[in-house]
């Protein structure tokens, strides 16, 4: 396939760029700001209060149950349509007879004070099977105050297509802003974005390129692994997570449903992403929020099992909890700013609808779950969304298990592994559901927090320890 004639989405064209309808919400003092970022903590206050509110009611209406039921039902029909689902196959791989052929690609790692781990991903990335002429690495240096700077200047002289930016100081957005700074000097018809600490095979750009040979495709997320899943119960715990995740991330997309990007190994049309404005500098979680994008402005995004990424799990509790606020905040933040445009129908009802029943299960449920049980307690009854949560739970120990069964495939396929304990599998899915659980406390907080704090754009970084963190 000739370069020039690489697949542009056409189909869609009746609809306005997205970038056109947030530009329409133009602030007189600020440029591009989208009003819809705007009031935030109201309405994240009017929808606490709605549904505090309506949980308490339902404790008190004769038809409350009824109404649980009616809503596990439908519920339950969109669990069973995804638990059947066959996800698609994965594309064959470029072939090598056109490889004079295959599309230029950028690949963009923003690092504030990766000294860890930064030469590691530079040395893999630099070295990929693919033609250097038609692949370049940017590496974006966020006013890094240790040694990244200096692992980059050596590294770049070793590596010709490896292209370094500094920011200024005082430079905005985090992540956001380091991505769309660099983005004018980019050239690549794909680019992709990498964490600091991340680590792929070399024959991902092969693997992964053919997937948008569909125009409609706007993104690809490839599943994340966690390389460090021996260290302790939290790293084994967020590797059953990511299984999780990717089960999720085919079945959804095997009804028609939303699927999501999750920043670190993500691939993303040029087209497409300046049809939505670039990366979002009011938002902490870029990807969430371009997830939502996307599917607006009537784009696709796959997800492909395999290749991996592989990334560091975090260690601690604390740097956990961190983490996951700082990602709850930014999943719940999406709803809060996009949800005219998501009420509207734009993405279309499959992925509307998929997308409600999500909601549902990671935000309404865990907020709900606050006053539910206080009012189970006081009147020595089970809480009234017991059967929202059965399913829930049950979905969940059904979609990690598969998702592991899955993983634990391919590595036999790929001679990593020799056999699948069944009996391994049960033992992560059971404790991975158990660890799944802090979803609940986190979410409850942030949709209680979001109501009082005022807005704040607070990118709390998660430290890499490289050699160390996988060894620890």
């Amino acid at each position: 396939m000739p370069a020039n004639s690489w697949p542009q989405k056409d189909s869609y064209q009746e609809f306005e760029p997205l970038d056109s309808i947030l530009s329409a919400f133009v602030d007189s003092e600020e440029e591009l700001f989208y009003r819809g970022y705007k009031g935030r903590r109201a309405k994240a206050a009017l929808l606490l209060a709605v549904v505090w509110g309506g949980t308490l009611t339902l404790h008190f209406l004769s038809w409350g149950s009824w109404f649980v039921f009616a809503l596990t039902g439908l519920m339950g029909i969109h669990a069973l349509r995804i638990i059947s689902s066959r996800p698609s196959d994965a594309p064959e791989a470029l072939a090598e007879g056109d490889r004079d052929h295959w599309p230029e690609v950028s690949l963009l790692v923003a690092a504030k004070n990766e000294e860890a781990v930064i030469g590691h991903l530079i040395h893999n990335l630099c070295n990929l099977d693919y033609p250097a002429s038609q692949y370049e690495v940017w590496a974006i240096d966020d006013c890094s105050s240790d040694g990244t700077v200096q692992v980059l200047e050596r590294l770049q002289q070793k590596y010709p297509n490896l292209k370094i930016l500094r920011r200024s100081v005082g430079g905005k957005g985090g992540k956001s802003g380091a991505l769309n700074e660099v983005f004018p000097l980019t050239r690549g018809e794909i680019l992709a974005v990498f964490d600091a600490d991340a680590q792929v095979d070399r024959d991902i750009l092969r693997r992964v390129l053919p997937a948008f040979d569909r125009p409609q495709v706007g993104a690809v997320q490839v599943r994340k692994q966690i390389a460090n899943e021996q260290v302790n119960f939290l790293t084994r715990s967020q590797a059953a997570e990511m299984a999780l995740d990717s089960y999720f991330q085919m079945q959804r997309k095997a009804v028609g449903g939303i699927g999501e990007l999750r920043g670190n190994g993500e691939f993303i049309r040029r087209q497409a992403l300046e049809r939505c404005g670039l990366f979002n500098e009011q938002t902490i979680t870029d990807d969430l929020d371009l997830t939502v994008r996307l599917h607006l402005d009537r784009w696709d995004i796959d997800f492909l099992n395999d290749p991996a990424v592989r990334e560091e799990g975090v260690t601690r509790t604390v740097a956990l909890w961190n983490q996951r606020n700082r990602w709850g905040e930014g999943g719940y933040q999406r709803y809060l700013d996009y949800w005219r445009l998501i009420l509207s129908n734009r993405m279309g009802f499959k992925k509307t609808w998929d997308l409600f029943m999500f909601w549902i299960t990671q935000y309404l449920l865990p907020t709900a779950a606050v006053p539910d049980l206080l009012v189970a307690i006081a009147r020595h009854r089970l809480p009234i969304l017991t059967p929202v949560t059965t399913l829930t739970v049950a979905l969940s120990l059904i979609g990690m298990f598969v998702g592991l069964q899955r993983i634990q495939r391919q590595q036999v396929l790929d001679g990593e592994r020799s056999t699948i304990s069944v009996g391994r599998l049960l033992v992560e899915t059971v404790r991975g559901t158990l660890y799944m659980f802090h979803w609940f406390v986190v979410v409850a907080s942030i949709t209680a927090r979001m109501s009082v704090r005022r807005k704040r754009l607070k990118w709390v970084k998660t430290v890499h320890q490289g050699d160390r963190g996988v060894a620890a």
